[in-house]
């Protein structure tokens, strides 16, 4: 299945916090940002894909944590499972292509906006910051 529309579509705004609407044209997932008047088409798949990557790195060096918590909250903590999970982590950046056709569901993306999870880019659809409200930065942990 292909990418019909923006993987983040609804979660992302602009560095004024303006909500970036989405677009298809052609065949092109877009970003639509409003640069006072004129509406900028920004190709989704490079934003998308940096915000993957962006939270791909936040899981780095925590594999072996998020593996267990996921197979508990599967119902499936054994060391079996734990371990598939914790591989499919450690390779994470191999499926990210996969993830960007397969996009997340509107569930999903209904989660992610009633969390408060949000995606901030600039007006030429540069990846300033990937909001998750309640995560514990980096310098803080």
């Amino acid at each position: 299945m292909t990418q019909i529309k923006p993987m983040f579509a609804g979660l992302v705004i602009d560095e004024f916090d303006n909500p970036v609407d989405s677009v298809l044209v052609g065949d092109q997932p877009m970003y639509v940002v409003d640069d006072r008047g004129f509406r900028r088409h920004i190709e989704a798949r490079q934003i998308d894909l940096d915000v993957l990557k962006s939270m791909a790195d936040m899981i780095e060096g925590h594999e072996d944590q998020i593996s267990k918590q996921a197979a508990t909250m599967l119902g499936h903590d054994d060391i079996f499972s734990q371990a598939i999970l914790e591989n499919q982590l450690l390779n994470i950046d191999e499926k990210l292509e996969e993830m960007l056709k397969q996009g997340i569901p509107e569930e999903g993306l209904a989660y992610l906006g009633m969390m408060g999870f949000k995606i901030r880019i600039n007006l030429h659809g540069e990846l300033l910051e990937v909001i998750q409200p309640g995560i514990i930065a980096p310098e803080d942990e």
